[in-house]
């Protein structure tokens, strides 16, 4: 078990993914709580579960739930710089799933409530996927303490 959880929260990397963490981490947990809370301008999950109902998503209630879980919760983990990899890897989900689900029809720009942000997003979750959360974080802390 040791060896699992030392794979999951061991990073090679330096302080570059810290620059990419914070940001996004804000930008997911606004999207989340909107959906989840209502906050920001939200909808909360009735709202936001008969939109995506009204999309093709369904049962819109529980795409909302887990849509906004996984921005709100796996936002704050990667605030937190902890279980960065799985954390990252179920926004990158998300995000493959907001882009063609809603973006991909409406072209790459924003202005056109395009897919350019949504992309963004899925680069920076596969990043942080693939080399951790980075020097400044509990996985970083917690694989020292392993070692």
């Amino acid at each position: 078990m040791k060896k699992v959880i030392s794979t999951l929260v061991t990073s090679n990397s330096g302080w570059a993914p810290l620059a990419l963490r914070l940001p996004v981490a804000i930008i997911f947990m606004g999207h989340g709580a909107q959906k989840l809370f209502g906050w920001f301008g939200g909808y909360g999950l009735e709202g936001t579960g008969q939109w995506m109902a009204s999309i093709g998503l369904t049962p819109g209630y529980l795409m909302a739930l887990m849509a906004g879980s996984s921005e709100f919760f796996g936002g704050l983990l990667l605030l937190l710089g902890f279980l960065v990899r799985p954390s990252a890897a179920v926004l990158a989900i998300t995000m493959v799933i907001a882009i063609f689900s809603v973006h991909a029809g409406n072209g790459l720009f924003l202005a056109n409530n395009g897919y350019e942000f949504g992309l963004a997003l899925l680069a920076i979750t596969v990043a942080l996927a693939l080399q951790g959360a980075g020097k400044l974080s509990l996985d970083n802390l917690i694989a020292q303490k392993l070692k």
